[in-house]
């Protein structure tokens, strides 16, 4: 979400990836063998190759098998490409036998000033008429039913807005997000600066950088009041939510998490108590990324994932 700001400014620690541990009968019979990338792979990418696809990730000739009939949509965060986001998790489905899709939606001036860099950074509400695009495509090049929605940050959230707003709910099967923007952030108190200067008539100063993606998602903005009017879910799709208490970004942390029925709210410090991963490092997160393949797949209730080492904006080296 909104940096997915910090990050801009914040170099990227180059690490040696380790091997995903997936649920045992996630694991089984892969159908590809994709390399499985981390953060500074997938900052390589940013850097060489913004507009690529992580491997695995965009096979338009790919149709779903009967043990994963629903091709999974990944979206990034405020700022972010699925080049920089996706070099793990799209590899790992990919290679589990998913059809795996990602989508680079909100463009704004910035991304053409970035080279094809930054993304997620227009309104919120174009941002879902995208997805709708998109998952229409993806329906008809599969001849799948419905979609899986993995999102991170506002990529989480977003996908909400298209299911309520623009008619989506009946193409999603389940939304999974990691740390999701779902009830905005206070962002440390920035959001009472925006709103002094809205109050005043002003533009808020996000905006004004090219990000109204960013003003939309601090608490009590009026596109969050829009989005939660009635409720946080609806019926007939399931919700997971996977979130770090070290998350700097969505504060406070307990806001990502939602309310209703087919939902269930992961805190990765309940599962790893030594997780240290924040909210820029949650998408190379081992912890967080078996947790994700549990419920796309086998959905075990009662699944743990297996801990490692993870670290504040690489996640697991």
């Amino acid at each position: 979400m909104l940096c997915e700001i910090a990050a801009c400014s914040i170099a990227v620690v180059t690490v040696s990836f380790a091997t995903i541990l997936l649920p045992d009968s996630a694991s089984a019979a892969p159908r590809a063998n994709y390399p499985v990338g981390n953060a500074a792979t997938g900052y390589e990418a940013e850097i060489t190759s913004p507009t690529s696809s992580p491997p695995g990730v965009d096979d338009w000739s790919c149709k779903p098998s009967v043990s994963h009939p629903d091709p999974v949509v990944l979206l990034p965060g405020t700022l972010y490409d699925i080049a920089e986001s996706w070099q793990a998790l799209g590899p790992i489905l990919a290679n589990d036998g998913y059809c795996v899709y990602g989508l680079n939606y909100g463009p704004s001036f910035a991304t053409t000033l970035s080279d094809q860099r930054v993304w997620a950074a227009g309104p919120i509400e174009q941002s879902a008429e995208q997805l709708s695009s998109f998952v229409a495509r993806v329906l008809r090049a599969t001849g799948a039913a419905q979609v899986d929605i993995v999102g991170w940050s506002q990529g989480g959230m977003m996908p909400r807005w298209y299911m309520r707003f623009d008619g989506g709910a009946k193409f999603v099967h389940e939304l999974v997000g990691l740390a999701p923007s779902n009830h905005g952030t206070t962002f440390n108190g920035l959001f009472h600066l925006i709103d002094a200067d809205t109050a005043a008539g002003l533009p808020g100063p996000l905006s004004l950088v090219g990000c109204e993606a960013c003003t939309q998602q601090l608490e009590g903005s009026e596109f969050l009041d829009q989005l939660d009017s009635v409720g946080d879910t609806l019926t007939g799709v399931r919700y997971v939510v996977i979130e770090t208490d070290h998350d700097e970004v969505v504060t406070p942390y307990s806001s990502a998490f939602l309310a209703g029925p087919q939902v269930d709210n992961v805190l990765l410090q309940s599962q790893c108590p030594g997780d240290e991963v924040d909210h820029l490092g949650i998408v190379y997160d081992t912890a967080a990324l078996q947790d994700v393949v549990n419920a796309l797949g086998p959905d075990i209730p009662a699944f743990r994932p297996k801990c490692g080492l993870s670290l504040p904006l690489v996640g697991t080296p």
